[in-house]
């Protein structure tokens, strides 16, 4: 079996090893035949840092190859997306029954294996913010790829969404995919927000907190803007804020089914995963490059 794994002496720091060991998996684990996965900026970072031989990869889509032994889970030949811990950048890989979810003859690989970071980030982003219909939502960091599914979740829930970008040319990018109001300056949007969702971090952050409705919730992922310093003042200049983050607040075993529910939304046509690069995979060096170099707009997913 081929599956890229680390290494501090080639290009990228990233090897192909074309013996791999066949995965092993647990009773509650399928085995899939990737046929797609995404590559993370996350994933970018990890590699100049992760010890030789760790086995990048987390956002797949393929098909059952092995069924769980314990009875669990899609049957032989299922076409499924799934999110795992490591070795997704491989020809086969073992996953957990509960994190992965069958998929409709509509969705492509492709279009699946964009879905799991981001799209699991930014659904529970939105279900903090509760019942939204109606309500006014905020993303910041709009163009990136939670941002994007996020104003499309948020549109699909009835709410108004206010896009926050960096920079006034990415206005049309966030009105195609369903922001009813684009700002460079949160001075300019309408404020009261019941929920913000947050990407940026830094004094992005702490401005949203002063456009919050009362009672609102910000929900947070990342800091691309920098640290965030919060005084006091920033803390009473609105009734009861709720600020969430995200990165320790998923309940166990839901990522199959909300996985199931992203699915559910592409194959429907109310959520569309912005693809800004496709190749084969053994061109992953380069999709690297390009994600480093800011050249890519959109999800990167290769095939296998």
């Amino acid at each position: 079996m081929r599956s890229y794994i680390t290494d501090p002496d080639a290009p990228r720091g990233l090897r192909l090893d074309e013996d791999a060991p066949e995965p092993q998996p647990a009773p509650d684990e399928a085995v899939l035949a990737v046929e797609a996965f995404g590559v993370n900026r996350g994933e970018l970072a990890l590699l100049a840092v992760r010890d030789r031989d760790w086995r990048p990869g987390q956002d797949v889509a393929g098909t059952v190859v092995t069924a769980a032994a314990d009875g669990t889970g899609p049957g032989v030949g299922t076409r499924v997306v799934a999110i795992v811990d490591g070795g997704g950048w491989s020809e086969r890989v073992a996953c957990p029954t509960n994190r992965l979810a069958p998929l409709d003859d509509a969705v492509s690989a492709t279009d699946a294996a964009a879905l799991p970071i981001a799209g699991l980030t930014a659904l529970r982003a939105l279900r903090e913010g509760g019942s939204l219909l109606g309500e006014r939502v905020l993303v910041t960091a709009a163009t990136g790829a939670v941002g994007q599914f996020a104003i499309q979740l948020a549109r699909a829930a009835g709410a108004q969404v206010t896009a926050l970008v960096s920079r006034p040319e990415s206005t049309d990018e966030a009105r195609a995919v369903g922001a009813d109001v684009v700002v460079a300056d949160l001075e300019d949007g309408p404020g009261g927000y019941r929920l913000v969702t947050d990407g940026a971090g830094g004094d992005v952050l702490r401005q949203a907190l002063h456009h919050l409705a009362p009672h609102g919730v910000i929900a947070t992922y990342g800091a691309m803007a920098g640290r965030t310093e919060l005084g006091l003042r920033d803390l009473l200049s609105v009734a009861n804020p709720r600020i969430v983050g995200l990165v320790h607040s998923e309940p166990p075993g839901t990522r199959g089914a909300d996985l199931g529910v992203l699915a559910g939304l592409v194959a429907s046509g109310a959520l569309r995963p912005r693809i800004g690069l496709t190749g084969d995979w053994t061109e992953v060096r380069d999709a690297l490059d390009a994600m480093a170099d800011h050249r890519v707009r959109g999800k990167v997913v290769l095939t296998t």
